[in-house]
């Protein structure tokens, strides 16, 4: 089963500063029919004007991941880490018992990235944080796993029975992800436009796959690879 949830349907805030599409319910947002998608909690698609950004605040038992897609991010906690994402990085941060950190677009230019939530295999985590460059040509057609609680190499590690993947899908290259039982797949698009399973999804459309033995994905156009983020996640609560 595949559910296509389309761009113009997203939830959007428009602060000025910064303007956020929430996919699941998040802040004000709340639809009790979007909660989660799995352990997938949230989903944020956001951009945030220099000079501006979340202040010091607190967070508890999630898994927390940033994706940076343009732009730069600071990062400051309570732990002591402090640090500068650009483009290509990725954060992960466990909030377990609890954490306190902002998130600053100390840049020149706007800042694009998202923010996603996964909810840990187990309560009581102790916090932590870590960060990783990638580069484009990594997840060029391929699913390049960029946090996974599934043992990967060279991949952030997280506390969730989850794995994040972006790719960059040319056509006439076909990816194909055979699906687990008792799994779910989410995947977001970012540019272009993406054939799932003969289904089409195109920029800021989403997919919400279930009870299907694989996935198959093709680009549709020639001239702009097709850009998306794929979860693979259990179907509950990941606990």
């Amino acid at each position: 089963m595949i559910r296509i949830i389309p761009a113009e349907t997203r939830h959007l805030e428009d602060a000025g500063w910064l303007k956020s599409y929430m996919l699941f319910s998040f802040s004000n947002y709340y639809d009790p029919d979007n909660i989660q998608f799995g352990s997938l909690r949230a989903f944020n698609d956001d951009t945030v004007q220099p000079g501006r950004g979340f202040s010091t605040h607190p967070h508890s038992e999630m898994e927390i991941i940033s994706i940076v897609l343009e732009g730069e991010i600071t990062h400051e906690d309570d732990m002591g880490n402090r640090g500068t994402l650009g483009k290509g990085e990725v954060q992960h941060v466990t909030a377990g018992t609890g954490i306190l950190h902002s998130e600053l677009n100390r840049g020149k230019g706007p800042l694009h990235f998202y923010q996603i939530w996964i909810l840990p295999s187990r309560s009581g985590l102790e916090p932590s944080y870590s960060q990783k460059k990638f580069e484009d040509f990594e997840w060029r057609n391929r699913l390049l796993p960029l946090v996974s609680g599934k043992g990967f190499e060279n991949t952030l590690k997280m506390n969730a029975d989850a794995t994040i993947y972006r790719s960059s899908l040319e056509k006439g290259h076909t990816i194909h992800f055979n699906m687990q039982n008792n799994r779910l797949a989410f995947i977001y698009v970012s540019a272009g436009e993406l054939s799932v399973n003969g289904q089409r999804i195109e920029q800021g459309d989403q997919a919400r796959i279930g009870k299907e033995q694989a996935v198959h994905m093709e680009s549709f156009s020639s001239n702009t690879p097709a850009e998306f983020v794929f979860i693979d996640v259990p179907e509950g609560n990941g606990s």
